[in-house]
C-alpha cells in the first residue's frame, strides 16, 4: 500500500517532464473559443488548436488515480490534446451498474422513491473529487478534458425521473464547481439516440443551461445518435453550442462535408467514428481504415477528431497492453503533419477545382474499408494544398491554385515519413498528372501528397511513450 505515493510521485515526474518537453513547442492557454471566422477553435492567446483527442469515457470509474496518470502521460506523449470523458458512466459506457469507481465511491447517495434511478440533488463529494483530481491531472500534461456531465446512454432514464428542475441544478452544481478549471469542454449526449422526444431533450438540455448558469468560461457540444448525426440536427441546441460534433460510423467526409456548408455552421470535429478493434460497422476497424477516416475528415473541413480504441475507451482487462497500437501512433503522424501547417486555413475542393480528375466514388453510406474517394483541401492564399488518396491512383491537380513554385512531397500516414516527388518545387503553371510511389509502408495504397510555397521544418520524432 505504501508504494501507491511512491508510483503517483514518480508519474507526476514522468509528467513534469513532458509538460515541459511540450510547453517548449507552444502548450495551449486553456479554455478554448471559436475563431473569428467561426470555422476552429483558439486558446486564449487566440492561437490556433486542432482537437486530437482520444476517448477514455470510462477512466473516472475504471482506474485508479495513478493508473489515469500513467495513461495520461502515454496519450501526452503520443501527441493528444484531449480526452473525452464521462463524469457518469454506467454499464452503457464501460462502468458499473451503480456508476461508482471500482473502489466504491457513488456519484449519488440517495435514490428517487423505489427506483434504481440516482437523485441527482444528493452529491456525493468523494466522488467528484475524484474527478476533479483526474481532471487536474489530464491539465498536467497539457491535455483538455471533453467532459459529458450525465451521459445518455446510461443516464437518460435518471434524467426524466428526476425532472427538469433537478437537472437544471445538478448543471448548476458542475457550473459552479468546474468553471474555473481551464482545460474544459461540456459534451451532453452519447448515443442521444432519442434527441426528437421532447420530454428527453428537455432534460439533457437542463443539465447543459444549468452549467451555463455559473460557468460561461467553457463551450458547450453534443453528441447525438448514431450512426450518422451532427449536433446542429437538433436546433433547439443552438443557443448552447459552440463546437459542432460530427457522428458516423460511414465515409467521414460526406457528413463533414454537409456540415462545412451548413449556413449556420460552427467549429466542427469529428466526435466519433469506427474505433480500433471494434467492428460495429463493416470489418474489424484497422489502423488502414482508420487512416481513411482520419485523413479524409482533415481535408474536409473539420478541426480535429477523437480516435477510439476497443480497450481503452471503458479500459477493458489488458488495456495496458493494447495503448500505444498502430492506430495510436499513427494518429501521431496525422497530429505532427497537420499540426505544422496552416490546417485552419484549408479549404474543401468541393467543386474540385484543385483536383481535376479520378476522384473515385462519392457515397454517403457503406463501408469505411471499400470506399476510394479521394479528398483534397487548399489554403485560400495557394500556400499550402493537401490531397488524399486511400488507394494508389493517377490524378491530375491544377498548379495555377498555388501561389508560387510548390515543394512537392509524398507523406507516408503510416510512418510519418516523406518520399520527394521529381521535378519539386513545382512551377505553378498548368495541369499534372500525380501517382502515389506504390505501396506505403503499411502495404496499403492510401497516401498524402502535399504542395506548399513555404514547407515547414519536419517536427522531431516524438519519444517513444
Amino acid at each position: 500500500m505504501k508504494a501507491a505515493p511512491r508510483v503517483l510521485a514518480v508519474l507526476l515526474l514522468i509528467g513534469a517532464a513532458v509538460v515541459a518537453w511540450r510547453s517548449s513547442a507552444g502548450m495551449p492557454a486553456y479554455p478554448l473559443k471559436p475563431s473569428l471566422n467561426g470555422r476552429y477553435l483558439v486558446d486564449q492567446a487566440n492561437v490556433p488548436v486542432l482537437i486530437a483527442g482520444d476517448s477514455p469515457q470510462a477512466l473516472i470509474v475504471n482506474l485508479t488515480t495513478n493508473d489515469a496518470a500513467m495513461f495520461l502521460t502515454d496519450r501526452a506523449a503520443l501527441g493528444f490534446n484531449t480526452v473525452w470523458v464521462n463524469l457518469l458512466c454506467s454499464t452503457y459506457t464501460g462502468g458499473r451498474e451503480d456508476a461508482g469507481t471500482r473502489d466504491g465511491i457513488r456519484p449519488f447517495t440517495a435514490r428517487i422513491g423505489s427506483t434504481t434511478n440516482y437523485d441527482l440533488g444528493t452529491v456525493n463529494e468523494a466522488y467528484f473529487a475524484r474527478a476533479d483530481a483526474m481532471i487536474r491531472l489530464a491539465a498536467g500534461q497539457g491535455i483538455q478534458v471533453m467532459l459529458d456531465p450525465c451521459e445518455t446512454g446510461s443516464f437518460l432514464a435518471t434524467m426524466v425521473t428526476n425532472g427538469v428542475d433537478k437537472c437544471r441544478a445538478y448543471g448548476r452544481f458542475l457550473g459552479a464547481r468546474y468553471r474555473d478549471f481551464p482545460n474544459l469542454i461540456w459534451m451532453s449526449g452519447n448515443d442521444f439516440q432519442d434527441w426528437r422526444n421532447p420530454a428527453s431533450d428537455a432534460v439533457v438540455r437542463a443539465v447543459a443551461l444549468g452549467i451555463r448558469d455559473r460557468d460561461t468560461n467553457h463551450l458547450h457540444t453534443s453528441e447525438l445518435d448514431y450512426i450518422l448525426s451532427s449536433s446542429l440536427d437538433d436546433a433547439t441546441w443552438n443557443p448552447i453550442l459552440g463546437l459542432n460534433a460530427t457522428y458516423t460510423y460511414h465515409p467521414t467526409y460526406a457528413r463533414l462535408l454537409q456540415d462545412y456548408q451548413r449556413a449556420n455552421f460552427l467549429p466542427t470535429f469529428m466526435v466519433e467514428a469506427n474505433y480500433e478493434f471494434e467492428n460495429l460497422q463493416g470489418p474489424v476497424t484497422t489502423a488502414p481504415i482508420l487512416r481513411r477516416q482520419e485523413y479524409w475528415t482533415m481535408t474536409s473541413g473539420a478541426c480535429g477528431q477523437l480516435y477510439g480504441n476497443r480497450y481503452t475507451w471503458p479500459f477493458l482487462a489488458g488495456w495496458q497492453e493494447h495503448l500505444d497500437t498502430p492506430g495510436a501512433i499513427q494518429f501521431g503522424h496525422l497530429q505532427r503533419f497537420f499540426g505544422s501547417r496552416a490546417w485552419f486555413d484549408l479549404v474543401p475542393d468541393i467543386q474540385h477545382t484543385l483536383v481535376l480528375s479520378n476522384h473515385g466514388v462519392f457515397s454517403a453510406g457503406g463501408f469505411v474499408a471499400t470506399n476510394d474517394y479521394l479528398t483534397a483541401a487548399r489554403t485560400p492564399d495557394g500556400a499550402l494544398a493537401v490531397i488524399y488518396t486511400p488507394v494508389i491512383r493517377k490524378f491530375s491537380v491544377d498548379l495555377s491554385q498555388l501561389a508560387g513554385p510548390a515543394v512537392t512531397r509524398w507523406f507516408d500516414p503510416a510512418s510519418g515519413n516523406y518520399v520527394p516527388v521529381s521535378g519539386s518545387p513545382m512551377a505553378n503553371t498548368g495541369v499534372r498528372e500525380f501517382a502515389p510511389p506504390g505501396n506505403n509502408s503499411d502495404g496499403d495504397g492510401g497516401w498524402v501528397l502535399v504542395l506548399e510555397t513555404h514547407p515547414p521544418p519536419d517536427p522531431p520524432t516524438p519519444r517513444k511513450p
